[in-house]
């Protein structure tokens, strides 16, 4: 009896499993419908997503764009007042296009340049935006697509001089610039590069005015010199014959 009860009832089994593959071939692209209780719960918790406008992504960049605009960076309004001072105090400014360049060749035009007094700066499109706008600089705007670095300068007479550093670094392509508050083209600019100085200009000027002046008054003089020297003429062709009578007498004697 105590063994039936051990052997029978007392004693656990260890289920047995065993796995066996799907009867059928599963088919992905009709597969079955699922039991109605998970069809139920599946439907319950389908996502449900609002079908797009068709100029939405036009809405959320413009959306965008004025809520970037509305929002006001501290440190952009720092650097564009840097920025505005820099073209305010500046007689020569130079806008560079930045092509493909190493640091260390930048660096090396950036020391040639500081060398002759000359201030080298990169800023973005935004700070660019808010230092010349309602200002008389708002028209280099367009030059601000793409990288361009600005070249600084208190003093006109440097121009030579940064041509010379540019023409050595061909990655930096010159645009155009500002001289004495004139925007110029790149044509324009190099040919005031050729220009001498205001103060060989003013005493060449100078004197053109003065021969102007000079050639008046010889001009107005040339009639009287003129009669004088024809009266001289011929007041000494007059006085030769009574000079030589005296002689003339004295050999008659």
């Amino acid at each position: 009896m105590s063994n039936l009860i051990i052997n029978g009832l007392l004693q656990s089994r260890n289920p047995l499993l065993t796995f066996r593959r799907f009867r059928g071939k599963i088919n992905i692209q009709r597969p079955r419908p699922p039991h109605y209780e998970r069809a139920r719960v599946l439907e319950v918790i389908k996502p449900y997503y609002k079908k797009p406008e068709f100029n939405a992504p036009c809405i959320d960049a413009e959306r965008a764009k004025e809520m970037k605009s509305k929002l006001d960076n501290p440190y952009e309004t720092i650097i564009a007042r840097e920025a505005r001072n820099w073209f305010e105090h500046s007689n020569l400014v130079a806008f560079v296009h930045v092509n493909s360049i190493k640091q260390e060749d930048m660096f090396k035009a950036q020391v040639a340049l500081h060398r002759h007094n000359v201030s080298v700066k990169v800023y973005g499109k935004s700070i660019m935006r808010k230092a010349v706008a309602d200002t008389r600089f708002e028209a280099i705007l367009p030059l601000f697509e793409a990288k361009t670095a600005i070249i600084f300068s208190p003093e006109v007479q440097k121009i030579k001089q940064v041509l010379s550093v540019l023409k050595k670094t061909p990655q930096l392509v010159l645009m155009g610039g500002i001289v004495e508050g004139r925007l110029l083209s790149k044509n324009e600019f190099m040919a005031y590069a050729t220009m001498p100085d205001i103060t060989t200009v003013r005493a060449q000027f100078a004197a053109v005015l003065d021969s102007v002046g000079g050639k008046i008054v010889g001009d107005l003089q040339c009639h009287q010199s003129q009669l004088v020297n024809l009266l001289d003429a011929y007041a000494k062709n007059n006085s030769k014959p009574s000079e030589a009578s005296p002689a003339d007498e004295k050999v008659d004697s």
